[in-house]
């Protein structure tokens, strides 16, 4: 490792990257930047939920009788796909990215903690590393050449 690598890691001081500490890249920090962010996460966790996947099923099923009437099985699958899947998927969908991505975030924090312990230990230990070895010069000047 180059001595300027060694310098730059001895420097390095790790940082928590969280979801609210990257909202501006995607969005931008402008007043309506803010605001589209502030509305895309509202609709978010709004339409995420499983009590809004019960309600697009009941949704879904105010029409499901006029579709069985039609005896149509073109009608009955176009409601079965474009009707109930998609209104009822979507939300379900939702509630299990936000559970992956909680535990994640989990597993992300964890991780980070671990790393600046591992990374305090390893700036400790190189600095015992160079005491000693400016111990050992002064013992034996001829082993620094």
């Amino acid at each position: 490792m180059a001595i300027r690598d060694l310098e730059a890691a001895k420097r390095h001081l790790p940082r928590l990257v969280t979801s609210a500490s990257v909202l501006s890249v995607v969005h931008g920090t402008g007043l309506l930047s803010a605001f589209n962010t502030r509305l895309a996460v509202v609709i978010t966790k709004t339409v995420g939920t499983m009590w809004t996947a019960y309600l697009f099923a009941l949704l879904a099923l105010v029409s499901f009788p006029a579709a069985i009437a039609s005896h149509d099985v073109i009608v009955i699958i176009a409601w079965i796909a474009q009707t109930f899947l998609q209104l009822v998927l979507l939300p379900i969908i939702i509630v299990g990215q936000n559970v992956i991505q909680s535990a994640n975030d989990a597993r992300s924090e964890a991780d980070h903690e671990t790393l600046t312990a591992i990374h305090r230990l390893t700036l400790e230990v190189h600095s015992i590393n160079e005491a000693q070895t400016r111990i050992l010069e002064r013992i034996d000047p001829d082993r620094s050449a």
